[in-house]
């Protein structure tokens, strides 16, 4: 009996040590680390000023003066786009916009544009945001950028694709359901499933061209940003005839204090000589609600 006891007691020791070692194995390996978040992407920034019709001659091109003042040189190439919506706008009230674009002698471009507004200047809460969304540092199908205008920024997120031109000569676009069709084939997965399966796709089906308007733009390079021009887009005056010219001057750069720089400059520079436009003239917006 004792010797059977003294077994069963080694035993039950062994089985306690067991589960005691075990359990200490458990507590010192714990539960698995969370994964750390994406960190927020790091924009580019465009610098856009609008003047006024007194930076144009007679034949709507920037003056001679406006050129020299921004480092414009050469000669104008053209460019068409439209942009691709509903008639009640349901990709532009979520922030989404889809252009396709045809410069002088290049395969077409399509763009898939999510906008996040910035307020007061407060960028990093924008790039939060948008991270909230999905758009960070990880995903390399968009390029960030911000909109840096007279008073507004906008942070865009864009994914860029292109279409053979093949059969189209200059800046010459193709049908409505056409340019709908090559953009409704590459729309990438974001927008397709924005608000919910196949969303965006649906909303880009029920879609039309809005345009095509052609623009001239000359380019240059000034100050810190070697990637300048002049954009002078006639539109649709808003009474519904006549036409009305944006003239848009532009400076690209990668650095957020080389654009501070270049917006405070630029706007000197067109008011000085009058023809700085006191405000902020969106393109797409125009485009969207006049075409």
């Amino acid at each position: 009996m004792t010797t059977t006891s003294s077994a069963r007691r080694h035993r039950t020791a062994a089985a306690v040590g067991l589960a005691v070692s075990f359990t200490a194995s458990l507590v010192v390996l714990g539960p698995a680390a969370p994964a750390f978040a994406d960190s927020n992407a790091k924009p580019t920034y465009e610098v856009k000023i609008d003047l006024t019709t007194a930076a144009l001659d007679a034949s709507h091109a920037p003056l001679s003066a406006v050129k020299s003042a921004f480092g414009i040189s050469g000669s104008a190439k053209s460019r068409s786009y439209e942009y691709f919506d509903t008639s009640a706008l349901a990709l532009n009230a979520q922030g989404w916009d889809v252009r396709l674009r045809h410069k002088s002698g290049s395969d077409f471009e399509e763009s898939y544009k999510k906008r996040f507004p910035v307020t007061g200047g407060d960028i990093d809460a924008a790039l939060d945001e948008a991270d909230d969304e999905g758009f960070d540092s990880s995903d390399t199908n968009y390029d960030a950028e911000v909109d840096w205008g007279y008073a507004k920024q906008t942070l865009s997120f864009s994914n860029e694709k292109s279409h053979s031109d093949s059969g189209y000569s200059g800046t010459s676009m193709p049908s409505s359901s056409t340019g709908r069709s090559w953009l409704a084939d590459e729309i990438p997965g974001k927008l397709e499933d924005w608000n919910s399966k196949n969303w965006g796709a649906d909303t880009l089906d029920a879609a039309a061209a809005n345009g095509p308007v052609t623009s001239q733009v000359w380019s240059g390079d000034w100050e810190s940003s070697d990637d300048a021009s002049i954009e002078v887009l006639p539109v649709k005056a808003a009474s519904g005839t006549g036409t009305e010219y944006v003239v848009e001057v532009s400076f690209k750069t990668d650095d957020h204090d080389d654009a501070a720089d270049l917006h405070a400059d630029a706007i000197a520079v067109a008011d000085a000589h009058g023809w700085l436009y006191h405000g902020d003239i969106l393109k797409t917006q125009l485009i969207l609600d006049r075409y």
